[in-house]
């Protein structure tokens, strides 16, 4: 019929076949390869063109060994109710997204509730990754460890354990939850509380930054309220501890940003100020902790050049270089709540 489309062409084959020659001329061609006449390889990159032909390019990138796709995957075997929407990956996923994009790979995302020892395994052996980003240890070390030992293109988001094999980047969390404590304290706090999942080493370190704030003054030990990362129990779980809190405690050093400011919430509700009754300490220094009122005072984790690094860590990697872990020293903020 006049003026219908040319019919579309599947494979590489029938391009060929139009063509007049073999296949591999015709991949090499729409590579651009010099070793075939360039009068050839315009003629059949026009053909592909005009008949609608796109190459494969993750078979292509298969065959040379090469994907240029990296992994980012989140771990939550510890709190199996968090979601990517969480504030802090919102923060994170966005800074490594720009500098993969940046330089030419895709992503492939991943929540995993870890099912099953081979996990981890199960993703690095899939053959569709050049590398892969660990957003978190959760509760995953033994499990990290063992496919660091063989897997090098693999950097993790967490904290740095001594004689560890796998290549983390992450801020000094007892050092944050240290500066924390010493906040508090400094604004005349002496009855201390931790508001997070400690089954997670990052929040476990921040809790031991903490107490070891309090006991360097002079204080008993925080009192330590198991509060989840999930968003749709953090809320009721907040509003329970602060009975408590209203009766034994003038300092909180929440685990996260989020934790702190569902506090500052919940303490409102009740006719609790801060900081006038309670300071808040948050951790992570999101974007939308200089947002809320009050202004939250927090731990900053440099999210932003902590993403980054762990990108270059992971191309040193691909390139066979033995990148070593990256620890960033932690900074407080000082805002309104504490």
């Amino acid at each position: 019929m006049t003026g219908s489309s040319p019919p579309r062409i599947r494979n590489i084959a029938e391009l060929a076949a139009l063509a007049g020659v073999n296949a591999g001329t015709v991949s090499r061609a729409l590579a651009n390869n010099p070793l075939v006449k360039q009068e050839t390889r315009e003629r059949i990159q026009a053909l592909a063109r005009e008949h609608g032909y796109r190459p494969n390019q993750m078979a292509r990138r298969l065959r040379i060994q090469e994907t240029r796709v990296i992994g980012v995957v989140v771990p939550l075997g510890h709190e199996k109710r968090q979601h990517l929407s969480d504030p802090f990956f919102m923060s994170i996923l966005g800074h490594l997204a720009d500098a993969l994009t940046e330089n030419g790979y895709d992503i492939m995302l991943s929540r995993v509730i870890p099912d099953a020892d081979d996990w981890l395994e199960r993703i690095v052996d899939s053959g569709m990754l050049d590398g892969v980003l660990l957003i978190g240890q959760s509760n995953q070390l033994e499990t990290i460890e063992r496919v660091a030992a063989w897997y090098k293109p693999l950097v993790v988001w967490g904290s740095r354990h001594p004689g560890q094999i796998h290549c983390t980047v992450g801020v000094d969390n007892r050092k944050g939850g240290r500066l924390a404590g010493e906040c508090l304290i400094a604004a005349g706090r002496k009855r201390l509380a931790f508001l997070g999942e400690t089954v997670a080493p990052e929040l476990y370190e921040r809790y031991l930054g903490l107490c070891d704030a309090a006991k360097a003054a002079g204080l008993a030990e925080p009192v330590k309220l198991d509060t989840h990362l999930a968003s749709d129990v953090m809320a009721d779980e907040i509003g329970a501890h602060v009975q408590t809190l209203a009766r034994q405690v003038d300092g909180i050093a929440a685990g996260s940003d989020l934790i702190a400011m569902h506090t500052v919430r919940a303490l409102a509700d009740r006719g609790l100020m801060v900081p006038r009754d309670i300071s808040v300490t948050g951790f992570d220094d999101l974007p939308l902790a200089e947002q809320t009122i009050p202004r939250l005072t927090t731990i900053s984790q440099n999210i932003a050049i902590g993403a980054r690094a762990m990108v270059g860590a992971l191309y040193e990697r691909i390139a066979g270089v033995d990148a070593p872990s990256i620890e960033m020293e932690p900074l407080l903020i000082r805002r309104d709540t504490a």
